[in-house]
């Protein structure tokens, strides 16, 4: 019996993903930036996924971007809204539990003579409002505040975070990475005082390869492609229409009987949660309540344990896990989340991130939790001191 419990690296695509993308791969192949038939064809498949994407978000047609992915919306958002808005200000706001998505190109805008404030969290990585606020200066121009952490699961007062930038300073924008929280919580940005938001497909069971960027109409955004001007001279390349369409499908999927969805993961937490209690030396990271944590990610810190050697204990067993985030976990890098929670030496290297779908279920749950009940005491007797 296989257990997946990697959905943030990445999910399965649902049959009605699989389907349509099928189509537009073998019958409706057009360019849709050509003139004939097929052309038609194929544009139509972007016109849907744009109204399935909008409606779940309540936002225009018009304000959606097309990308590569969450890394590419994400960069769109950062580099994109940082040089586009410089004569009003170099100064840009985000945290330090960004996802690198986000961080590298801060980074990038550093190195660019851009002036970056990065904001502390507390134990369970959430931000403080307070210092935000401090931090917001007449020539700030950017404040980006990731929705959910990709690692530990925390959820950002990102609502509360906006509000309270447009208060102090009306001309910054505010920008979230939503990769880990589009599909799974109703955002509506428009009433949330949200400019820009990124979100990726192959996180919702739609393919991998393609993301979107949301942008509010007004917004001013400089582009980072550049070719035959494609969806408003905002991202040119011809579109990956079998992508696309696939996310559009995804996302209405995902929106469809939300709240049951939501139960559903919520349960699997608590029930995660409640079998680790009888698992020794396993601490949870970030935040228990349901407020403040997502319903799909548990990070969990093991005494003694190297997170590698308990992964593919587990990974023998059937079950899969992440050490970190997909996009750095096969890297010697220390990962910056679990640094600023405030984690030890010896529990940045015994960490796992369990993170479930839909289609996970209790029973995987149960099996999960055994396995490592029986693990995790016989690995730590082999722990080199």
């Amino acid at each position: 019996m296989e257990i997946y419990f990697d959905n943030s690296a990445t999910t399965k695509c649902s049959q009605g993903v699989m389907e349509l993308m099928q189509k537009a791969f073998l019958e409706d192949y057009g360019n849709p930036s050509s003139l004939h038939q097929k052309g038609m064809e194929a544009e139509n498949y972007i016109r849907q996924a744009r109204a399935r994407i909008a409606k779940t978000l309540k936002v225009q047609e018009k304000e959606l971007i097309f990308t590569s992915g969450g890394t590419e919306a994400d960069n769109l958002a950062v580099i994109g809204a940082a040089m586009a808005n410089r004569r009003f200000g170099k100064h840009l706001i985000t945290t330090k539990i960004e996802h690198p998505a986000v961080a590298a190109p801060m980074h990038f805008l550093e190195e660019q003579g851009f002036e970056v404030t990065w904001l502390d969290v507390d134990r369970q990585g959430r931000i403080c409002l307070k210092q935000l606020e401090e931090a917001l200066r007449p020539d700030t121009i950017l404040v980006s505040i990731m929705y959910v952490n990709n690692e530990i699961g925390t959820l950002e007062p990102v609502e509360e975070a906006a509000r309270i930038v447009k208060e102090k300073n009306p001309r910054a924008l505010f920008h979230t990475d939503a990769i880990q929280a589009y599909g799974k919580y109703q955002i509506y940005p428009g009433r949330m005082g949200i400019d820009l938001l990124s979100a990726s497909g192959h996180k919702i069971h739609g393919p991998k390869g393609v993301g979107f960027l949301y942008k509010r109409e007004k917004v001013k955004l400089s582009p980072i492609l550049f070719g035959g001007g494609h969806q408003w001279g905002m991202r040119s390349g011809t579109e990956n229409v079998p992508g696309i369409a696939g996310l559009g499908q995804a996302a209405m999927e995902a929106y469809e009987d939300l709240l049951g969805k939501q139960e559903h993961l919520l349960k699997l937490r608590e029930h995660f949660l409640q079998g680790l209690e009888g698992v020794e030396w396993a601490h949870v990271n970030g935040s228990l309540s349901q407020e403040e944590g997502a319903y799909h990610i548990v990070s969990v810190s093991f005494d003694k344990v190297r997170s590698e050697v308990l992964l593919h204990a587990l990974e023998e067993r059937g079950i899969y896990v992440s050490a970190g985030s997909a996009c750095s976990s096969n890297k010697p890098a220390v990962s910056e989340t679990l640094k600023n929670i405030g984690l030890d030496q010896a529990h940045l290297g015994s960490t796992l991130r369990f993170s479930f779908s839909i289609y996970n279920t209790q029973e995987e749950v149960d099996r999960c939790i055994k396995a490592l009940k029986e693990l995790v005491p016989v690995l730590a007797r082999y722990t080199r001191h």
